[in-house]
């Protein structure tokens, strides 16, 4: 049996025929790009969700009974242990210098929120130099490659959409600085969006619509991807994992390394106090004993914004995407060894044909698509733990053209980090009652990381240049 008679055969037995419809039609490079994305597909895996997220709401029902805050671990100036802190500093630092950590980055998105054509990793983001996202995660990572005498590989997950695009964009940026053996780029899973009906949907007639599977398929890329036989060839241990469009991110954190170490973690996170009870960021809850994330849309605006004893919201715990997650835990996660992460239900408009053929683009959602999030292989990992940070050091996204968590937005809190920074080393610069300062500076990675770091670099220097309007310290 050829390639094709077999696969026309397993689509036929799931009742998803319609998708070789117009394979006669077809030239031979579309029917080539159709057979191998109909290969990819698991089609008792897509039956199954279908059964679930179409044919039963139960999937959908979140239950919320017994839902309690999480605990989690806080910093010293809010009530944390300093001595529990400076521990999982020396803990991760250790780790750092063995080798131990390498850096992931999701980042199969596109900038067409932003008004940018290319993948969002090429958005320039910073308030002086417009450096790039990815260039902005490079000098970090160099920076502490320089600080721990070690070297960090770094991991990007591009979509099926950006993969070449990105590759090419850092191949032509020389990576950046780095070296170009320690960047590697893999590919995100993709699942097919289906109709109301259950139907596996065409793009056009020789494509079907495939989307990305969401950031919790990184765990399953990695492994298929043969991203985990390169970590451990390397001797890696932990994986650092932040998103793309979070430019403030502390890539590479040693105090959240370590407590991840010194709590046996399988996989930790980062938590900010939520700025309001309409923020939309998950929430760090437990049901029981388990850890659990309820995104902003499912939790009810009773819980979100209830108050405690102490005038605070009850549920502060905002997620924020960035995890510590043991090699080995990403492994039995992505080989489904662990238990399996449950998929999303999104529904979507997606382009799709008519009977002959015809393009539909559609005014309102028209089917389903799929996707896993990373937070929920929480309640499957041993020992997971929570870890407050602070949001000027490492919080501030480019989601949104304008507006909150927008590319303004996310340059305004770089100019009062680099300011804090500054003021709290003894340079004047006047600032607004938010911190925000007058000029527009810009402090490279290579310079300082954090206010430590600033303080030292800044008390070294034989001559201290003024800071003004275009300053740019490297």
């Amino acid at each position: 049996m050829s390639r094709l008679e077999a696969l026309r055969a397993a689509f036929a037995r799931a009742g998803q025929v319609q998708v070789f419809d117009f394979w006669d039609e077809l030239d031979t490079e579309s029917r080539g790009r159709l057979l191998s994305q109909a290969a990819e597909i698991d089609l008792e895996e897509v039956s199954r969700l279908i059964g679930t997220h179409l044919k039963s709401d139960s999937s959908n029902k979140l239950d919320l009974d017994g839902l309690e805050p999480a605990p989690c671990i806080s910093l010293p100036e809010n009530g944390g242990d300093p001595d529990e802190w400076a521990d999982a500093v020396r803990k991760g630092e250790e780790s750092l210098r063995a080798g131990k950590v390498a850096a992931v980055t999701v980042a199969g998105g596109q900038g067409t929120r932003l008004g940018f054509d290319g993948p969002k990793g090429a958005f320039p983001i910073t308030p002086v130099k417009k450096k790039c996202l990815f260039q902005v995660f490079a000098e970090k990572i160099m920076a502490a490659e320089i600080q721990y005498g070690c070297a960090i590989p770094w991991f990007i997950m591009t979509s099926h959409d950006n993969h070449e695009w990105t590759e090419t964009f850092l191949k032509d940026s020389n990576w950046f600085g780095m070296q170009p053996d320690k960047v590697h780029c893999f590919t995100q899973g993709r699942m097919p969006a289906v109709d109301y009906d259950g139907k596996i949907m065409l793009e056009n007639p020789g494509a079907i619509a495939m989307n990305p599977d969401g950031h919790g398929g990184s765990m399953r890329a990695l492994v298929h991807s043969g991203a985990i036989e390169k970590m451990r060839a390397d001797g890696i241990e932990f994986i650092s994992y932040f998103q793309v469009d979070n430019p403030l991110v502390r890539v590479i954190d040693p105090a959240f390394i370590g407590f991840h170490q010194i709590h046996d973690s399988q996989m930790s996170s980062k938590m900010v106090p939520k700025v309001d009870a309409g923020e939309k960021v998950g929430h760090f809850c437990n049901v029981g004993e388990r850890l659990i994330v309820v995104e902003y849309s499912d939790m009810p605006e009773t819980l979100a914004g209830k108050i405690d004893d102490s005038g605070e919201l009850r549920f502060l715990a905002g997620s924020i995407a960035v995890h510590v997650i043991s090699l080995e835990f990403v492994e039995r996660v992505g080989r489904g060894e662990a238990g399996l992460l449950p998929f999303h239900r999104a529904d979507k408009k997606v382009q799709t044909i008519d009977a002959h053929g015809e393009t539909i683009r559609p005014d309102s959602p028209n089917g389903v698509k799929f996707e896993m999030f990373i937070f929920d292989a929480l309640p499957l990992a041993r020992n997971p733990i929570v870890v407050e940070t602070f949001r000027g050091d490492d919080f501030s996204p480019a989601k949104n053209a304008s507006g909150t968590d927008s590319p303004q937005s996310c340059r305004d809190d770089q100019l009062r980090q680099f300011t804090r920074w500054a003021r709290d080393a003894g340079v004047d610069i006047p600032v607004d009652d938010t911190g925000l300062p007058s000029i527009a500076f810009e402090v490279s990675p290579i310079f300082a990381v954090d206010g430590e770091s600033f303080a030292a670099k800044w008390k070294s220097l034989a001559v201290k240049p003024p800071i003004e309007e275009g300053t740019y310290l490297e």
